[in-house]
């Protein structure tokens, strides 16, 4: 069997993590099949839709290499992929319903239902709806128009039995019809509501799988009984656990940051991308720069195989030691028995150590290129020139493992920023300069020694410093510590060999001397 996979986001916000992790599970399941994986809009509630909120993501799906093959700006056989677009559709299933006595036009006021769910609350149990104002013939429905009532459309859910059906990850499920509400399938204002267009989109786009969520669970009994109501075959479901929160079992949220933020690595993460995106001049708010968003790791220069790797992991596992898969390895070893039932917990360092795996495995040439387009819009280089991917090229391998992401180049601007233009940590000024008062006499001596150091390369700069230092019978740190600071204004960072090299025997010397020249003015 060739199956047949959906994606379904609302266009009411960006893309979520659980999202993408719920997207990627049905992408690998058709591919693996040579299948198709649909993409879909759920917009029925017209409300609360966002035409901008689309694009990301589509752009997001794209950026991680999650591709449709049927769906918006792809097509396909069963168009329109909208489903504010299919609502003809959909009321042509609502009369099938009512024809068939599955449904029933309901004339209650939104006060007397809510009258009604009152007293079941203050009488301690169930509410179940009385039906009282159902129209099961048309004269019965005159009658209520007649009082200026407007009908909105119910299914008429059974009041006994069981609903039990098999979930390719949970095994039996099964549901007490009793508890079921008639949910409501249409406005009065004839726009039908997701449980059916859901259900009628899967039958007409042909969907073999719906895997979903946990929290769809509970809809599955009325999805069920419309799709037996309208004739249809069901297709196999299988409910996924939710991402959770950090270190917790709750369901992750956008909307509690500042809670995460007390998780030491979570902060961690979030900061690191606030310096990267104020460096590049991103507008950002809570909203749209989050780490619950994909759209937040693609803005900071993550890899989009470190993301989906990673995500793979939460709530799948291959066996207990095998962590690391390519794009094809995932594809042929995915498969729904292998999915967890209960929820996984989203863990920032597990993520960053997948990203500096596989950023470790990145030749120069691509790394240079990940970087440079966050060097450009932070304006610490003004082309692409030869010279200037020359020049990177030499940053980029002197920062090594401390470049996790492309726009971890930024917290490297020592090398590309104008000596007069470089930021002095004046606190470490205070305690490396101006408190050892020698500090200055050996920055001046050692010029000397850069003036006549050939080569100028790493190997032959520490020999020379060396020398220097055993020359005067100091300890290392009595030069290395003022000289990192002149070089980079910064207590840390790479190797003190590779700023000089990097920077030139010309800035170097300059840059000593502009230290010197703020220590005579501090004195």
């Amino acid at each position: 069997m060739k199956i047949r996979t959906r994606f379904a986001p609302s266009p009411t916000g960006y893309l979520h993590i659980g999202g993408v992790r719920t997207a990627l599970f049905n992408w690998l399941l058709s591919r693996q099949t040579g299948g198709q994986f649909v993409l879909r809009i759920d917009d029925t509630d017209l409300a609360r839709n966002q035409d901008e909120a689309l694009q990301p993501i589509l752009d997001g799906f794209r950026w991680l290499g999650i591709d449709w093959d049927e769906g918006p700006d792809v097509g396909g056989p069963h168009a329109p992929y909208f489903q504010s677009q299919r609502q003809d559709r959909y009321r042509q299933a609502v009369q099938q319903l009512l024809a068939c006595g599955a449904a029933y036009r309901d004339y209650a006021t939104p006060e007397e239902t809510t009258a009604e769910r009152t007293a079941a609350e203050q009488e301690k149990r169930d509410f179940i709806y009385s039906r009282r104002w159902m129209a099961e013939t048309d004269a019965q429905a005159a009658e209520f128009e007649a009082e200026g009532r407007k009908a909105i459309v119910r299914l008429k859910m059974p009041r006994e039995g069981t609903c039990e059906f098999h979930d390719a990850i949970r095994g039996p499920v099964s549901f007490d019809w009793a508890r079921e509400q008639d949910h409501v399938i249409q406005r009065n204002d004839g726009t039908c509501l997701y449980h059916l267009a859901s259900v009628v989109d899967d039958f007409d786009f042909q969907i073999t799988h719906v895997v979903r969520a946990i929290e769809h669970l509970s809809n599955t009994p009325r999805q069920i009984f419309i799709a037996q109501a309208l004739g249809y075959s069901l297709p196999t479901y299988g409910h996924i656990p939710f991402v959770a929160e950090p270190g917790s079992k709750s369901k992750m949220s956008k909307r509690k940051i500042e809670q995460y933020l007390k998780n030491k690595d979570f902060k961690s993460l979030v900061e690191s991308a606030q310096f990267i995106a104020g460096r590049i001049g991103l507008q950002t708010t809570p909203e749209t720069f989050n780490p619950v968003l994909v759209e937040f790791y693609q803005q900071v220069g993550y890899l989009p195989v470190a993301i989906l790797n990673y995500l793979l992991l939460l709530g799948w596992s291959l066996d207990d030691h095998t962590e690391e898969f390519s794009r094809e390895e995932m594809i042929e070893k995915f498969s729904l028995e292998r999915v967890v039932k209960s929820e996984a917990s989203f863990d920032p360092a597990k993520l960053l150590a997948f990203q500096q795996r596989y950023m470790n495995r990145l030749s120069l040439d691509e790394k240079v290129s990940g970087a440079l387009p966050f060097l450009l819009r932070a304006n610490l280089v003004g082309d692409d020139s030869p010279s200037t991917l020359d020049f990177v090229g030499k940053v980029v391998a002197a920062a090594g493992d401390r470049l996790a992401v492309f726009g971890d180049i930024l917290k490297f601007d020592e090398f590309f920023v104008k000596d007069e233009e470089l930021v002095i940590d004046q606190k470490v000024f205070e305690k490396r300069v101006v408190k050892d008062s020698e500090a200055g006499h050996r920055l001046t001596e050692f010029v000397k020694v850069l003036n006549v150091c050939e080569p100028f390369d790493p190997a032959h700069l520490e020999k020379c410093l060396n020398d220097f230092v055993e020359g005067l019978q100091i300890k290392y740190g009595d030069l290395m510590n003022p000289l990192r600071l002149a070089l980079s204004g910064k207590a840390g960072g790479v190797s003190v060999f590779d700023l000089l090299a990097i920077l030139g025997r010309e800035r170097s010397i300059n840059r000593i001397h502009i230290l010197l020249d703020h220590l005579k003015h501090h004195n």
